[in-house]
């Protein structure tokens, strides 16, 4: 029985502008103790199928399961089988930390936590913040309240839905600690992020969504093995010539080649040392799963399956 499955799920909203299709027949399942990553750009689908999920969403057709419960026909289960942290920074500003925690026990029906409320608050750094109010939180600190709040109750599954979108650095790498400690003991982790060296980092098998429609799944090493591009990495302040900077990925003073063979790297060089452009911190290695993700969704890679 997988943790989670996605059968065949299609989501079409219907306005004024006429039908827009958010979901488009998306299948696959998420085996139990599976740390999975499901990327894509902004708009690709992904909130909208974990917000399905939820059980936030209705889907339009197919079907998704949580441990063998349907979200629909048996919600309370699924309910239960799930922790979900949000994109959104969501607290009730009148109760403390450690209230908001068994607030959330209580929800469901779990009673004397406080052992567990009292590992989660020191595990994701909150424990000399129990007693204050959620209005007094950082906006960090109120996302590790997230985290705990998804994990009150020990839900075999775990969503995270761009759990360190604006976070810092430390926050990040304690509840990556925590979480890999969590699917180390048998939970599920479902990921969404932009950050994708987290991904590759973390996730056993990636999924990839592009308009609403299933584009890439296969293991994380998989996917990393299918492109035999060579990447060229430098720094410059000076502009590139035409022919390299129509196929280069610039970001600030940061350039990025794809070489497919020692030549055409040379080729390269060459081209731009002609142009009289000065470069620092010249690195030449593998693809990552960055350069994966672009060549797949700008069509230069089909879908790939693995079981």
């Amino acid at each position: 029985m997988p943790a989670i499955s996605f059968q065949d799920v299609a989501k079409t909203y219907t306005g004024a502008r006429g039908t827009f299709k958010a979901l488009d027949g998306v299948s696959f399942d998420i085996a139990q103790g599976e740390f999975f990553g499901l990327l894509g750009p902004n708009g690709a689908g992904k909130t909208t199928l974990i917000s399905i999920l939820a059980g936030l969403v209705r889907a339009t057709a197919g079907r998704v399961t949580v441990m063998g419960h349907e979200v629909v026909a048996d919600f309370a289960a699924a309910r239960r089988a799930l922790g979900i942290v949000p994109q959104e920074l969501v607290f009730d500003p009148f109760f403390s930390v450690r209230e908001t925690l068994r607030i959330q026990s209580g929800y469901f029906g779990v009673r004397h936590n406080d052992d567990w409320i009292d590992e989660l608050l020191t595990e994701l750094g909150l424990a000399d913040k129990a007693g204050a109010n959620m209005r007094q939180l950082s906006g960090g600190m109120k996302r590790r309240v997230l985290v705990a709040q998804a994990l009150v109750h020990r839900p075999p599954v775990i969503v995270l839905d761009e759990p360190t979108a604006g976070v810092d650095v430390e926050l990040r790498q304690t509840l990556w600690a925590f979480i890999a400690r969590l699917n180390r003991d048998g939970h599920t982790v479902l990921l969404t992020t932009h950050y994708l060296e987290e991904a590759e980092a973390l996730c056993h098998r990636i999924g990839m969504l592009k308009q609403g429609k299933l584009v890439a799944l296969d293991r994380t090493a998989a996917l990393l093995a299918g492109t035999t591009s060579t990447m060229l990495r430098f720094k410059t302040d000076q502009a590139l010539p035409p022919a390299i900077a129509a196929q280069a990925r610039v970001t600030g003073r940061i350039v990025q080649l794809k070489a497919r063979d020692a030549e055409a790297v040379e080729r390269a060089l060459a081209t731009v040392r002609e142009a009289g452009v000065h470069i620092e911190d010249l690195e030449i290695g593998r693809a990552d799963l960055e350069d994966v993700f672009l060549e797949i969704m700008q069509g230069g890679r089909s879908l790939e399956v693995s079981a």
